[in-house]
């Protein structure tokens, strides 16, 4: 994320001179506590105009969250298909294919719903009986994101797909079985892609189930094959996942009430303004960019500085505490698939975060990525533990900040009347939108596609 915070940060300042006062708050940065407030918070008030007036630099730091400063997706340097029509096709029929699943039920869609936002509705993902231990984000514009899963144990999407297919609770398969299926009933889409598909019909050499993970037999069977034949499956594997990914890279967030009302506070049209927003939805907008402190961690157009943060959370009965990003800095240096791996189709210099990624610190502990928040309003229960059933219980932990244990928590408390609550909640249900993306790509592809 942090790649597009100089681009949005530049076209911020076009918008906004203001005397000698200048709003630099990009979005996907990280700054200090109270950075908000040295604009905002110290004596500065709005103009004469009620609801929606508003100084230069509120509208500068509301122009910087706008879907407008979201600049075009990047290329994935460790995915040379992530963004080939052909890629996004292929990942397409596999996003939707329960096939990938050793009794044909779960597919990556079974969690990713798309008439839930790519989510599931659910506390925690659960699709064999047992809950996994946490709850499902959605994938929509997680392509502008650096880390993937709440604790940022991968580095990219096609990474982040590959996981769950050998998750025992999951998809409840193995790489070497989605390998042969995937060249079995897809060989001419793999091949258009990629090289020539690998003989695997030698089951003295590829067994049909066999993979690296805890299952006893399974790790036996990978671990009987030789080092050439693992990383020929493997990298079938990875480019299982780089299609898939070439298709959610696609799943983009879309224009929403408070775009509009940010187009219109921009031109300082009040009366555009009244039309779009409630003189409610207005104030809770004001505490989000201001004594609120939402901006400190959720800026930018995607509504998320992309980083790290313990805030305290309660444990759900009967669960342990979840070391988030203090094991996922361990997880993510030590996959085979990340970045600067054999099958990443990056050089060196472009992995640059995982390069320089801060492997200890009081602060991982029990830290978890800071999630967007457009559509936060039909994305519920929320949290990486699903411990909130709705935006009210969200709203009065921040209020309260109870304290964090093991580790600190990175909240104050923000002591905000009922009255202020509802406006805050107002506000950040205006950030609904449908996804941005074809409208086939939004349901399963038909038979033959």
């Amino acid at each position: 994320m942090r790649r597009i915070g100089l681009a949005v940060a530049a076209a911020v300042l076009l918008i906004l001179v203001s005397g000698a006062a200048l709003v630099l708050f990009g979005p996907f940065r990280e700054g200090p506590a109270g950075v908000v407030r040295t604009f905002l918070g110290g004596g500065e008030r709005s103009p004469a105009g009620g609801a929606h007036g508003w100084t230069a630099a509120e509208r500068g730091l509301i122009a910087s969250l706008s879907i407008d400063q979201l600049p075009p997706l990047a290329p994935d340097p460790s995915n040379a298909v992530g963004d080939d029509p052909a890629a996004v096709a292929f990942g397409h029929a596999l996003f939707f294919d329960s096939g990938l699943s050793p009794d044909g039920t779960v597919s990556c869609s079974s969690c990713h719903v798309p008439e839930l936002y790519f989510t599931d509705g659910k506390v925690r993902a659960n699709v064999r009986g047992a809950d996994t231990p946490r709850h499902t984000p959605t994938i929509v514009g997680i392509g502008y994101s650096d880390w993937y899963y709440w604790d940022g144990r991968k580095d990219s999407q096609w990474a982040q797909a590959l996981a769950p297919q050998e998750a025992a609770i999951e998809h409840g398969g193995n790489r070497v079985a989605h390998t042969l299926y995937v060249l079995d009933n897809y060989r001419s889409q793999y091949e258009a892609l990629f090289v020539r598909a690998p003989d695997l019909s030698d089951e003295t050499r590829f067994p049909l189930n066999a993979a690296p993970v805890e299952d006893a037999l399974l790790r036996a069977a990978w671990d009987e094959m030789t080092e050439a034949d693992q990383n020929t499956v493997n990298h079938v594997f990875a480019d299982i996942g780089k299609s898939i990914a070439a298709y959610s890279r696609r799943i983009l967030p879309g224009r929403s009430r408070f775009d509009d009302y940010a187009a219109a506070a921009i031109a300082n049209d009040q009366g555009r303004m009244g039309e779009i927003f409630s003189a409610e939805e207005a104030a809770g907008l004001r505490l989000f960019i201001g004594d609120g402190q939402c901006t400190d961690c959720h800026n930018g157009p995607l509504f998320t500085n992309g980083t790290f943060h313990n805030i305290g959370l309660p444990l759900p009965e009967g669960s342990s505490f979840d070391q988030g990003r203090s094991l996922g800095t361990l997880k993510v240096v030590d996959d085979a698939f990340n970045c600067l791996g054999a099958f990443s189709d990056a050089g060196e210099e472009d992995c640059v975060e995982l390069r320089f990624i801060k492997m200890a610190g009081d602060e991982l502990v029990g830290a978890f990525k800071v999630p967007g928040l457009r559509n936060v309003g039909n994305t519920a229960p929320y949290m990486h533990n699903g411990i909130f059933p709705d935006l009210d219980a969200v709203i009065r932990h921040y209020n309260h900040a109870p304290p964090a244990f093991p580790g600190h928590s990175d909240l104050v408390p923000l002591a905000l009347t009922v009255e202020q609550s509802d406006a805050l909640k107002a506000f950040l249900l205006t950030l609904s939108a449908a996804p941005d993306a074809p409208p086939e790509l939004l349901q399963a592809p038909e038979r033959g596609e």
